[in-house]
């Protein structure tokens, strides 16, 4: 018996051949494995320890729909804990779309709690989800810094190509010394527009 695989069947299974590699390589590169705080490429070469972040808004790999900018969604920031860590003043925080330019959805500067409640970010600091199509992911950073800093950089609700350069910029305080990242965490997850 002779099975041929028709056109279309061939350009479905390459497709799913390629999302999945696609998938495997943005999680390779962005080293924020969905649900975990691995390290991160971001900081190769530097010497800064990592910690744990959790959230009660992350199942299996996916975010609540409640944190979306859908219409089936509230726009509430998600829960996000960690424990604290000593020598820092505060912490900063960034969610962004991976898959879209890392699109900035949350900036937060000189936090201080370590147990975020849903909802807890304003709406000038946060914007939830709301790709335009299929599945996006989504890593938020948390960073320990020793000294406050002024602002964020990034485009609050915009693409970011220097999301590398803006986070580490927070490595250098308001008085020019550098080192001022203590530790940081990475939790990461997708939303799929529909679901």
């Amino acid at each position: 018996m002779n099975i041929h695989m028709t056109d279309s069947f061939k350009t479905k299974k390459r497709a799913l051949v390629l999302m999945a590699f696609v998938g495997m390589l943005l999680t390779v590169l962005t080293g924020c494995g969905a649900g975990n705080e691995n390290t991160n490429n971001l900081f190769d070469g530097m010497d800064i320890d990592t910690f744990s972040v959790t959230s009660e808004n992350l199942h299996d790999g996916v975010w609540d729909t409640v944190i979306t900018n859908t219409d089936s969604g509230n726009n509430l920031s998600p829960q996000l804990s960690w424990d604290s860590i000593d020598g820092v003043s505060c912490y900063a925080i960034y969610m962004t779309d991976s898959s879209a330019g890392n699109w900035i959805h949350w900036k937060s500067n000189n936090v201080t709690e370590t147990d975020i409640p849903e909802g807890w970010a304003s709406e000038s600091e946060y914007i939830g989800p709301y790709p335009p199509s299929g599945t996006h992911n989504y890593e938020i950073y948390v960073l320990a810094l020793k000294k406050p800093v002024d602002s964020l950089k990034g485009s609050f609700d915009g693409a970011d190509p220097d999301i590398k350069a803006d986070i580490l910029s927070l490595d250098t305080d308001n008085d020019g010394s550098e080192g001022n990242i203590a530790a940081y965490g990475c939790i990461s997850g997708t939303y799929t527009k529909g679901e």
